[in-house]
Formats: structure tokens, sequence, C-alpha cells
């Protein structure tokens, strides 16, 4: 049975409701002070210890990501996925004054920005995109090998959650890794190409 294609509109709704739903994780995330894994937990590194702003942070790194997204995953891919980035950077800068935090507990926080981020990634995996970086070496490797990507995500996160103990809290760290933990199981459970796949 041939998987239905999805709409312009439908991918352009998919692309704007998962780039918002993961600005907003990512929002709460850093309002909280934490940190999350994939590229976006690496500029979000960067931008903690260096002082800059996690949106060009964030299209810098994904810019020799979009070679191997081209190559291997299409052009179509590519361009969805450079605009996603862009738009989860412009997001990024345009919530901190419309939206603040009295009050956040960070593991809240970190549970909360889990299951919103996740829920926006597979907004924009299921619309033929992603946030560009990792995700796309995993959904490549997915694509090729069968392998979760979110099990692929999950190692990367390990990695980057050792160098954040260099300059985060341990407890914040923590924090940080039982969201990224509840982001991949979202991903891991229900991105599932036998499921679900349309483009």
């Amino acid at each position: 049975m041939t998987t239905p294609r999805h709409t312009p509109f439908e991918d352009a709704q998919g692309l704007v409701f998962g780039t918002v739903m993961c600005g907003f994780g990512l929002h709460l995330l850093t309002s909280a002070g934490l940190v999350t894994g994939q590229t976006a937990g690496l500029a979000v590194l960067i931008s903690y210890v260096g002082g800059w702003a996690f949106g060009p942070v964030f299209v810098l790194i994904n810019l020799p990501f979009y070679a191997l997204a081209w190559w291997r995953m299409g052009w179509v891919f590519t361009l969805k996925t450079f605009v996603a980035v862009a738009g989860l950077a412009a997001i990024t800068m345009v919530l901190p004054p419309l939206i603040r935090f009295d009050a956040l507990d960070p593991l809240a926080a970190a549970v909360v920005f889990g299951a919103v981020s996740g829920a926006g990634l597979l907004a924009l995996f299921r619309h033929g995109a992603s946030l560009g970086g990792v995700g796309i070496v995993a959904l490549w490797l997915q694509e090729r090998t069968g392998l979760r990507a979110g099990w692929l995500q999950l190692g990367f996160d390990a990695v980057l959650f050792a160098a954040a103990l260099w300059v985060m809290a341990p407890m914040l760290v923590l924090y940080s890794l039982v969201g990224a933990a509840v982001l991949n199981l979202v991903i891991a459970v229900n991105h599932r190409r036998d499921r679900y796949i349309a483009t």
C-alpha cells in the first residue's frame, strides 16, 4: 500500500508547529539554566560558555551538515531542514521578551521540555525535516540500518552531558539528562517507519 503524501499546506503546518513547539521547549529549558542534547544542546552549551545568543550559534553549527543532508536525504529534506533550523533560531530570539517565568522548577522544566520538544521533532520528522546536525545523521542511519533515531541521538547526548559537567552544576546536568531522556523516549517509541512514514 502506497503511503499518501502530505500536501504543501500540511507540510507547512507541520514545519511551523514542530518549530514553534521546539522553540518553546528550548525557551523553557534555557530559562531553567539547563541544557539539552543533539546539535541544539551543543549550541546551548556554547552559548552558556561564550555568552552568545543561541540562534546564531545553532545556525552556524548546522552549516556543515547540509552537505550530508543534500547528498543522502535529497534537496527537499535539506530545504525543509534549513527552514526549520532558521525558524527555530528566530523563535528562540523572539520568545524571551514575550514569555517570562517568575518561578521555574528545573525538574518540571526538563520533563515538559522533553515532552513538548519530542512532539515538535515528531512533527518535523513526519513532514520530511529535522533540526539538522545529529538529527540528519540519525535519520539517515535509521533509514539505512533500521536503528532508531532516538537511540542514536541518546548516545551523542551522553557525550554532550559529560562535557556539560565541566561548566554546569551536577544537579542541573542531571535534570537536563532527564529532559533529554524524555525527548528521546518520545521519538524512539513514536517515530517508527513500520507504522508511520509520510513524505
